[in-house]
């Protein structure tokens, strides 16, 4: 029997900012536990959060659609909050700016992440067509030149979504 995954998202939920460690590949297949855990922070009156990417092996485009959407969010609140990712190294660099996502966040240089106790949160596939499409539509969103990239996507996943709301 194999070691399960161990956990791609630590986060320190009491510190200010809120910080979120990744470790490993961020995707659809680990990230439901992720969007829920931001929804809860926001919900409870977060402002600020910091993302680091030092251990991060790649993303997909849920997860990058969720990030889309938690800074969206966040530029909505009043006072407005500040999504912060650091440590991003070349690679995770280029797919936030090529999403154009570099303008909806704060890209940070700077250490920027004092918090010592994290929770680890258990790994958690996102399954329901609705928040895949959510999170797709995020990324539409935050830049109109994702249209192109993800129409095919977001028209599946519409699709999905409407044949289960008939289910």
């Amino acid at each position: 029997m194999s070691d399960p995954q161990p956990p791609t998202f630590l986060v320190s939920a009491y510190s200010d900012p809120v910080v979120v460690k990744i470790n490993g590949k961020a995707n659809y297949l680990n990230c439901n536990s992720f969007r829920e855990f931001i929804e809860t922070i926001l919900a409870s009156g977060s402002r600020h959060i910091f993302i680091d990417f030092e251990a991060c092996k790649g993303m997909d485009s849920t997860f990058l659609g969720i990030l889309a959407g938690t800074a969206i969010e966040l530029r909505k609140l009043t006072p407005k909050g500040e999504l912060v990712v650091g440590k991003l190294g070349e690679r995770n660099y280029e797919l936030i700016c090529n999403l154009g996502l570099q303008n909806l966040l704060t890209v940070s240089e700077s250490e920027g992440n004092t918090a010592d106790n994290f929770a680890a949160l258990k790994n958690q596939e996102v399954s329901d067509a609705k928040n895949i499409l959510k999170a797709h539509e995020n990324l539409t969103e935050a830049d109109k030149e994702n249209v192109a990239k993800f129409q095919d996507v977001i028209a599946f996943l519409r699709n999905q979504v409407e044949k289960q709301d008939k289910d």
